[in-house]
């Protein structure tokens, strides 16, 4: 199981926006590339990066920060407004190994099935679901696809990789849902990664007994409680290795 240690970015800072609200910011650090040596100093090897300017606005603002990160080296699964098939492939050209599409996907599947076609497995749908629903445009809006059907969908495109998460617990520091996570790891095939809610090293203990039992586990993305100091980097990735 994999540990991807999350980097939001606001105006080319590192952030965490509570239940996604643009006006319940917190700002952790100013300099996001050296956030991400820091997780490269723990053992990291792969970072999840999510632009919150892009996803409030349609594209991508702070791809100047995404390329100072992938400097470090690390690989990078960027998120947050990839909306368009011109910016998926810049910032795939830009070295980021994994493009996470998350509104353009609940709009049009012949879209995620276009880019699938070009670029396999670097490409993954981002799922963020409340009380069982898509939410899209930064959690603005509530869709009425159940999250379920949609990800089998996707699941049929030939995507690769989910990244689910449980907006209800997403920074609250509450724990996982981990009830929706496993629904979804039986639900699909293509492996998923799980967010939301890691707030002690319990919760990436139950999450690596859940990959046991599911192998299309690949791994769960945790912020702000590294970010708080609830958690010791080093520490999750030697249970997620284990």
């Amino acid at each position: 199981m994999t540990i991807f240690p999350a980097i939001d970015l606001k105006g080319g800072r590192c952030v965490r926006l509570t239940q996604g609200r643009a006006d319940q910011e917190t700002v952790y650090a100013t300099d996001p590339r050296a956030v991400a040596a820091e997780f490269k100093a723990a053992g990291s090897r792969w970072i999840h990066v999510v632009d919150l300017d892009g996803a409030f606005d349609g594209e991508p603002r702070n791809l100047s920060a995404v390329e100072a990160i992938l400097q470090e080296g690390l690989c990078v699964e960027l998120g947050g407004g990839l909306r368009a098939r011109a910016i998926v492939d810049r910032v795939l050209g830009l070295g980021v190994q994994r493009a996470v599409i998350g509104t353009r996907a609940a709009e049009s599947e012949a879209f995620v099935g276009d880019l699938v076609q070009a670029h396999g497995e670097r490409i993954a749908v981002g799922i963020d679901a409340k009380q069982g629903q898509v939410a899209v445009k930064g959690w603005v809006d509530t869709t009425p696809l159940a999250a379920l059907a949609f990800a089998q969908r996707m699941d049929a495109l030939g995507v690769a990789a989910l990244i689910y998460t449980d907006i209800g617990t997403d920074g609250m520091l509450t724990g996982p849902n981990l009830a929706a996570q496993e629904a979804m790891l039986a639900a699909v095939r293509c492996r998923v990664i799980a967010s939301g809610g890691v707030s002690r090293r319990e919760d990436v203990q139950a999450l690596a007994a859940l990959a046991r039992r599911y192998a299309n586990l690949e791994g769960v993305i945790v912020g702000k409680a590294l970010y708080e100091k609830r958690v010791d980097l080093r520490d999750l990735l030697a249970i997620a290795a284990a």
